[in-house]
């Protein structure tokens, strides 16, 4: 089992995605990148952490490979807003890949190149940077898509994320 981790705005949003997939074990929703050990989600919100809000993904690379979670990632992200994500705004919802190691350092710059240069018309804004420890969040946001669907559902159409998702796919990825 292999790790990948993705800063995409609101944790709540990036669990499902990559959710029901053969070959993902699980989808964690935590904190990194910053340097405040074993963070509250009242502290992340606070700017004053550092970290990002993120999910962790453990995966089996025989059966589910690291360039298609990237390519999940880039479909469910605004890649060009450097500032946060719809209207969560600041640090702490801003768009990160977190690599493991040079294989996927590589792999998520090969992504990035070809979308750029293929697929978008403007440039990315997704940070590329080295994965650094992960928190996990507290119980209550674990798997919040399931356990609260209907307040993630609002939270979701309600951001701008599900139509600008919809049409990033039809734009970019369905043509």
């Amino acid at each position: 089992m292999e790790k990948a981790t993705f800063a995409g705005g609101c944790f709540w949003c990036m669990v499902k995605p990559f959710d029901s997939y053969d070959g993902i074990e699980k989808v964690v929703s935590g904190y990194t990148g910053g340097h405040v050990e074993n963070p509250t989600y009242e502290q992340v919100c606070s700017e004053t952490t550092g970290h990002y809000e993120a999910v962790q993904i453990t995966f089996d690379p025989t059966k589910f490979s690291y360039e298609q979670l990237v390519e999940i990632y880039f479909q469910n992200v605004d890649p060009f807003d450097a500032g946060g994500q719809f209207f969560d705004r600041g640090k702490s919802y801003q768009t990160a890949i977190f690599y493991h190691d040079a294989d996927q350092k590589e792999v998520a710059e090969k992504v990035m190149k070809r979308l750029e240069s293929d697929v978008f018309t403007k440039k990315v804004a997704v940070e590329l940077l080295p994965a650094k420890p992960f928190y996990e969040a507290e119980e209550y946001h674990q798997d919040y898509y399931k356990k609260n669907s209907g307040h993630y559902e609002r939270y979701f159409t309600g951001s701008g994320r599900k139509n600008f998702v919809e049409q990033l796919r039809r734009n970019y990825f369905e043509g």
